[in-house]
């Protein structure tokens, strides 16, 4: 199964709290907030949200096409990724603008503080979906990702018009679109991906309910943390299925990419979506396990079996 993923590509500096951030906080002076939080922790890693799905695609075996914008100072990070298998031929390069940046704050109750610099990944919307499906030789799904706005809205016209199934996950960007804008992006879509609090936000700048987005597209994912998944679709009743507890929490950061990742890597197998689900929590519990986004290379053990001789395994 041919897999292009767009979204994304980012350097993420990544921080820790040794404290709680609601301790800070005084409740009749939110109006003006002006804080400081003295991390203990810096570490540096590759990231954002197209590469952190390809990357677990490659570490299951497959070799997923990656589709995003980023600047020169990319080389370690696309030969990193082309060592494990991604497909960078279709990343463009910007002349003048850096890789998007991602500083992220985690205190001890796995609360975050987050700011994301676009940086080149606004060039993103002069990338042609055409070409990339005919320089693969075509492709089965495509992943529409948060991105440059124009590029998902884009990328999602492309898949109309040249009749490829995508997948909708507009995650961070949701806050920024309004209800056209929803709309387009989801209508049509065979999944759509959104946690707890994005699912609330996308029936509120759609203006759908529930059931008019499940009449919309195929199967709704909603991810619920260490509740689980919810799989939706119109006309059954939805799924839960349940999350795999890490055996330690070292950093949020990624664990709904990798969802996403192992998800993909079953329904590309032909697993029923349960099945599926049930992966993609298993590699978001070994992202949950490890300081990174794109620092693991083993699959769940207990998933062994489901995987034999895929490479990555162990």
């Amino acid at each position: 199964m041919r897999i292009a993923v767009t979204g994304s590509i980012a350097t993420d500096h990544l921080m820790t709290f040794p404290g709680r951030f609601t301790d800070q906080l005084l409740a009749d002076q939110l109006r003006h907030v002006s804080l400081s939080f003295l991390a203990d922790r810096l570490e540096i890693h590759q990231g954002g949200v197209a590469a952190n799905i390809a990357y677990g695609l490659a570490v299951l075996g497959h070799r997923p096409t990656l589709v995003g914008a980023v600047g020169a100072d990319f080389a370690d990070h696309g030969a990193r990724l082309r060592a494990v298998g991604v497909d960078t031929a279709s990343v463009r390069i910007s002349e003048t603008l850096h890789t998007a940046r991602f500083v992220c704050t985690t205190d001890t109750d796995q609360n975050q503080i987050a700011t994301f610099y676009a940086g080149a990944m606004a060039e993103a919307r002069e990338i042609d979906l055409a070409a990339v499906a005919r320089r693969t030789g075509g492709l089965d799904l495509v992943l529409i990702g948060a991105d440059d706005p124009e590029a998902m809205l884009r990328h999602t016209e492309a898949c109309r018009s040249l009749g490829l199934p995508f997948a909708a996950d507009p995650s961070q960007q949701l806050a920024g679109l309004d209800r056209p804008q929803t709309r387009r992006l989801v209508h049509g879509a065979r999944f759509l991906f959104t946690n707890a609090y994005e699912a609330a936000l996308l029936r509120e700048r759609t203006g759908w309910s529930e059931r008019e987005v499940l009449g919309r597209v195929g199967t709704w994912i909603t991810t619920l943390g260490a509740d689980g998944v919810r799989l939706a679709g119109s006309g059954a009743p939805p799924v839960r299925v349940p999350a795999v507890p890490p055996d330690t929490v070292a950093d949020p950061t990624g664990a709904g990419d990798a969802f996403r990742a192992g998800f993909l890597a079953g329904v590309a197998r032909g697993w029923p979506h349960k099945r599926a689900a049930r992966f993609g929590c298993a590699l978001a519990a070994v992202v949950l396990e490890t300081h990174g986004t794109q620092e693991y290379t083993k699959i769940p053990t207990g998933f062994r079996g489901d995987l034999a001789g895929v490479r990555g395994g162990t």
